[in-house]
């Protein structure tokens, strides 16, 4: 009677112990989702802005259609790729794409803001100055989110790796999440704003 106590309390305890790492992979895996709520809060507020952008050097730029159809066209794929995103930010697949297409969207940012030097009506607009300046602001608040996201992103992969907390993630499919990185060098620094 004594063992089959004994035995029994084994058994609770291995119980208890893999309950207890499994709700620390599910605490985690939401700090990841959370982390990836605040990247998408600042992303979606940078491709706002875009448009507003668009729109405000248009007028100057006329001869620069391609440019800003570029800007166009990589603003909607970095939107698409956020939803895909948002969908599953453990997903790595989707975070790749995500962070390729905000690279393409900040290539084409840049040659927006290089092409625009050449025009000095639009470098002293007051309307461009200000979406520069939100964007800036916009895209530190990105890189900051993105530090956070990524923070999230190696405390979980670090459980989900981690034995014996592998055990359990393997036993309830926990998968590695991936690291949101911008491809595009010119995106690791914040932009220049001139005035």
């Amino acid at each position: 009677m004594v063992s089959f106590l004994i035995f029994l309390g084994i058994i609770a305890a291995i119980v208890f112990w893999a309950i207890g790492i499994y709700n620390r992979l599910v605490n985690e895996r939401n700090r990841v989702r959370n982390a990836f709520a605040q990247i998408d809060v600042q992303l979606t507020r940078r491709h706002d802005l875009i448009p507003n952008l668009v729109e405000a050097v248009k007028g100057y730029m006329k001869h620069e259609r391609e440019t800003l159809d570029a800007v166009i066209q990589a603003r909607n794929g970095a939107v698409s790729s956020l939803d895909a995103a948002k969908a599953d930010p453990a997903n790595a697949e989707a975070i790749k794409k995500l962070g390729a297409s905000e690279g393409a969207l900040g290539s084409a940012l840049g040659r927006l803001f290089a092409l625009s030097e050449s025009y000095p009506d639009l470098k002293a607009n007051q309307n461009m100055m200000q979406f520069q300046e939100e964007l800036a602001s916009t895209e530190n608040k990105v890189a900051f989110s993105r530090q956070a996201f990524n923070d999230a992103v190696l405390t979980y992969n670090n459980s989900v790796e981690n034995f014996p907390n592998n055990m359990i993630a393997g036993t309830f499919s926990f998968k590695l999440a991936s690291f949101l990185e911008i491809e595009a060098e010119e995106m690791r620094e914040a932009p220049a704003v001139s005035f």
